[in-house]
This record gives C-alpha cells, structure tokens and sequence, in this order.
C-alpha cells in the first residue's frame, strides 16, 4: 500500500512542479509518467501485480496534478498514456493492457475532480495513437483498445451514478463524439475506434435486452455524428459500430443479428440527418454479412 501511494504522490508531485516550471503540460505529464514508472520497475524491482498497480494509478496522479495547478484535463490524458508506454517498454505489462489501465485510470480520476470527461477522453485516445506510433504498436489494435477502456470506464462511472437508459445515452454522447473526433484528427483507424466505443459503452453500462439495443442503436448514430463533424469516413465508422455491437452481444448473450441491426439502424438514422449521399453510403457498407452476422436493415432504411 505504502509503494502504491509513494506512486501516486511522486507522480502528481512531479507533475506539479513540472508544470510550475515549464508550463508545457503534456510534456511534464509524459517525462513525469515514464520517469516514475522507469524508477519504481528499476528502483524497486516491480513485477506482476505491483507494476499493474503502478500503471493502473498514474493516470489518475496526473490528472489530479494537473487539476491542482488549473490545467488542462485533456493534455494531462494524452500525456499520461503516452508516458505510460514509454515508461513500461521494457517491461512484461503487455501494451494493449497498459493502454486500457491508463485510459481507465484517467477517466475515473477525471471523475474523482469533477473534471470533463469527453476532453479527458479525446486526450486519452490521441495519447494512445501517438504512443503507439512512437514504440512501434500496430496503430489500430491501440486505438480500439483506448476507445474501448475510455468508454467502459464513462459507462461505470454514469453506472455508479445510477444512470440508465436515454439518460445515460444522453451523458455519454459527447464522450462518444469526442473519442472519434480524437481518432480521425490524429490519423486513427476510425472503423477500430467506432468498435472500440461500441464495445465499451456495453461493456461499461452493463445493460441487456432491450436497453442494450437501444443503447447499441445511439451509440451508433452518436458515432457517425461523430465521425462526420470531422469529415471523417462515416462508411468505416458505421461498419466498425457493427461489428462492435455483434462482439458485445456475444459476451452479453445478446441476439447478434438484432444488436447488429440496433447498430445499422443507429448509424443510418445518423446518416438521414446528414445527406442523401450518406445515407447511400452507410447503406452500401452494411448491406450484406458483417462478422459472420446478416446486417437486417430495418425501415425506413430499407432497400
């Protein structure tokens, strides 16, 4: 316990002096992070659970250091996952597990300051692609991998609140949008991010039934909102929602064809309230098998 706190405090100390020193954010986050993780695996020989338990705190030291001194929330996420993969290269913590650790550990610790949650995660999801560009990561894997840990943790967060139903859709809308703005504005694979939220808005709201669908059905739609305010590939946002909606339904013993009509129904009514031209084509992406499911497009939609 004592190890876990002398983590927690060295990071949000670090991070404070950092950012009274050089007022750049994310650098202070990043140097602070790889510099405290590189110590503690070096310094005290952390293996196993003590090192997931180091990792698994530094998201939320940084951003309570950086909401001490007035700073920005979505530059301490980006840094404190960038920090992370630097800090745990050398180390046995598998890289997609740090990513999710981090990325939980962020938005709880957001939470914990009443800090904003969509900024937080556009932070987290640009930190995960940029990281993983920096130590060699396949770019997608990570991006799927942060969208779904951000929104897993949104969803237990709201879920802790006892939001349910439209009002949780409601709260989580503007982290959805925020978390495909991040991956299409540095150059993610969108089509992994839309499955990546898809996935983790199920997994964190732990909704069945007809809430999950309904749940599946907005996520979707918010997704291609999403994708579209930053001219991104609503097509591959929409495919991606699909096949994020039939993965979740599997693990929550949902019917997969109608959680992946939930998801094209979603992502089509989306599309109507954009153009003609993208509801074609949303349509020609979902028109057939996704994932080994038959996509039933329901109407007004149909063909």
């Amino acid at each position: 316990m004592e190890a876990r706190k002398s983590v927690f405090e060295s990071v949000k100390d670090g991070v404070v002096g950092s950012i009274k020193g050089s007022g750049d954010v994310v650098k202070a986050v990043v140097d602070t992070v790889s510099g405290t993780l590189t110590h503690t695996i070096k310094g005290t020989s952390a293996v196993g659970t003590s090192l997931i338990d180091a990792v698994s705190d530094v998201g939320r030291a940084a951003i309570r250091g950086v909401t001490d001194v007035g700073g920005d929330v979505g530059s301490a996420a980006k840094g404190a996952v960038v920090g992370t993969l630097r800090g745990t290269k050398e180390t046995g913590v598998e890289a997609m597990d740090a990513i999710k650790m981090t990325a939980s550990s962020v938005i709880k610790g957001t939470s914990d300051v009443a800090g904003d949650i969509a900024k937080a995660a556009e932070g987290t999801i640009q930190g995960a692609i940029t990281g993983a560009k920096e130590v060699g990561l396949n770019v997608a894997d990570a991006t799927a991998a942060a969208a779904n840990s951000v929104l897993k943790a949104t969803g237990e967060v709201l879920h802790g609140t006892g939001k349910t139903g439209a009002v949780f859709i409601e709260s989580s809308s503007g982290v959805v949008r925020s978390a495909i703005h991040a991956v299409v504005e540095v150059g993610g694979d969108v089509g992994s991010g839309a499955q990546g939220v898809v996935l983790g808005v199920l997994q964190g709201t732990k909704a069945g039934g007809q809430e999950a669908l309904e749940t599946i059905s907005a996520t979707s739609s918010n997704v291609v909102k999403g994708t579209s305010d930053v001219a991104g590939d609503i097509a591959k946002a929409a495919k991606g929602a699909v096949q994020g909606a039939i993965t979740g339904a599997k693990e929550i013993s949902l019917n997969t064809t109608e959680a992946a009509s939930a998801a094209a129904t979603g992502a089509l009514k989306a599309a109507g309230e954009i153009s003609s031209q993208a509801v074609q084509q949303v349509r020609d992406a979902l028109t057939g098998t996704i994932s080994g499911v038959k996509v039933v497009l329901k109407e007004p939609f149909k063909k």
